[in-house]
């Protein structure tokens, strides 16, 4: 019988996350305080973030962040996560190619977002912080940061998106479950919201806006921290659990990824799958593509433009070197609200533009009917984020089975779409072009 699913024992999950800064070729640029224009430092950002995550932010030297053990027992509880050999797919395209997913909405909140959630609220506590702040777009991010709250005794307090809060009510329900307060996106509860309002009031939200009132509310209630779910490179550093696990697993199968793809909004769950392979492209061992697959409404990486620019619209943030679109350009409202974002983080940006990985943009409705061929050909409801990593592995099969070539592929199903069954509606009703 054929092997399907390549698990690890959870002895061999992995102790360290890896930070990909230290071994880049050329390092990011410095993030830079728009008022001097001089490069940001640790003490900067911890009048946001928790002290040992604006540590880990800066860190350019050490290659390998040991993972508290009290996170490390938190991961086991749903890791390692499946690595699975697509033969449902395969067959539904009549490819040679060998294609495998890392699939992380095996998680208790249905994605991988969690992965960073429980070390930035763990470091939150050991600091004595006692609430933290966040935004979400489709709320994966929310739910997360919500449920590490309450694991550790924290309240927390999320902005949503105001059009996910509306397409996506679950999710709401979800955090407010775990005893988050959820507030829409802009809002009149914040004076960057009330601005936001004031200009344009029938605003629908943006990742941009969403940031901006959380950073605000952070810095005016006392012992309160921002989290952020994605961009930053702490928070990609804790997601490489993920391509450090599919490492072992790939060795497993005794296959070696030709092409990894990943979902991109910030960057988060593309950095944790690719960065722990890409060192070996660092080192010429290897010679694997690495593809960020993002929306088509929202095409930073392939029609952005690479400079420094805020992470939120309403330029509370430092400036970061990144592709942007600009803070406030304003997306489509796509069903696939964590890929909503106008920039990406400093390490990917710094990575394409040094041609050490590709983008490719994904129409909405390419990414909904190859979600539909993976949940019919693998049983798993993908979510609509995820759906663009399956069109771009899709796309890439295609071109093997054109080819007669036998590539392996692998890509990271950051999470699963069972809560976003009305944007399933919508498509399989022909709303979706």
């Amino acid at each position: 019988m054929r092997q399907k699913k390549f698990m690890l024992s959870e002895d061999q999950i992995p102790k360290q996350w890896y930070n990909i800064q230290a071994d880049m070729p050329v390092k990011p640029q410095p993030m830079l305080n728009p008022q001097t224009r001089e490069a940001v430092t640790q003490e900067d950002l911890e009048s946001l973030f928790c002290a040992e995550c604006a540590a880990q932010e800066l860190n350019q030297t050490d290659r390998w962040i040991e993972i508290p053990e009290q996170v490390r027992q938190m991961y086991a509880n749903y890791r390692c996560t499946p690595l699975v050999r697509a033969y449902g797919l395969e067959e539904a395209l009549g490819t040679p190619a060998h294609i495998y997913f890392k699939n992380e909405s095996v998680s208790p909140i249905g994605s991988h977002k969690l992965n960073s959630a429980l070390a930035q609220a763990y470091y939150c506590k050991q600091e004595g912080v006692t609430n933290v702040t966040t935004e979400t777009g489709a709320g994966q991010w929310g739910a997360a940061l919500s449920y590490a709250a309450k694991i550790f005794g924290l309240e927390a307090a999320v902005y949503q998106v105001k059009i996910s809060y509306e397409q996506k009510p679950y999710r709401k329900s979800i955090m407010q479950v775990f005893g988050a307060l959820v507030t829409p996106s802009p809002s009149m509860s914040t004076r960057a919201g009330k601005d936001i309002l004031t200009k344009m009031p029938n605003h629908q939200g943006s990742l941009g806006t969403a940031i901006s009132e959380a950073v605000e509310l952070a810095r005016v209630t006392p012992g309160c921290k921002y989290t952020l779910g994605s961009v930053m490179n702490h928070v990609t550093l804790h997601q490489t659990v993920i391509g450090l696990e599919a490492e072992k697993q790939m060795e497993m199968t005794g296959e070696y990824p030709d092409v990894i793809i990943g979902c991109f909004g910030g960057g988060s769950n593309f950095g944790g799958i690719t960065f722990p392979f890409m060192r070996h492209n660092f080192s010429g061992e290897r010679n694997t593509r690495f593809v960020a697959a993002e929306p088509a409404s929202c095409p930073k990486l392939t029609q952005g433009r690479f400079e420094y620019d805020f992470g939120d619209e309403a330029g509370y943030t430092p400036l970061l070197p990144m592709f942007t679109l600009g803070h406030d350009f304003q997306p489509s409202n796509i069903h696939a609200g964590g890929l909503r974002y106008h920039g990406a983080g400093t390490i990917v940006s710094q990575l394409l533009k040094d041609g050490y990985m590709e983008a490719v943009d994904i129409e909405q409705k390419e990414s909904f009917e190859a979600g539909c061929l993976f949940a019919r050909a693998e049983g798993i409801i993908p979510a609509p984020e995820s759906c663009h990593a399956i069109a771009a592995a899709i796309r890439e099969a295609k071109q093997c089975a054109q080819n007669n070539e036998a590539r392996t592929i692998l890509f990271c199903l950051s999470g699963h779409g069972l809560i976003d069954m009305a944007a399933y509606d919508q498509f399989l009703a022909g709303n979706i072009r």
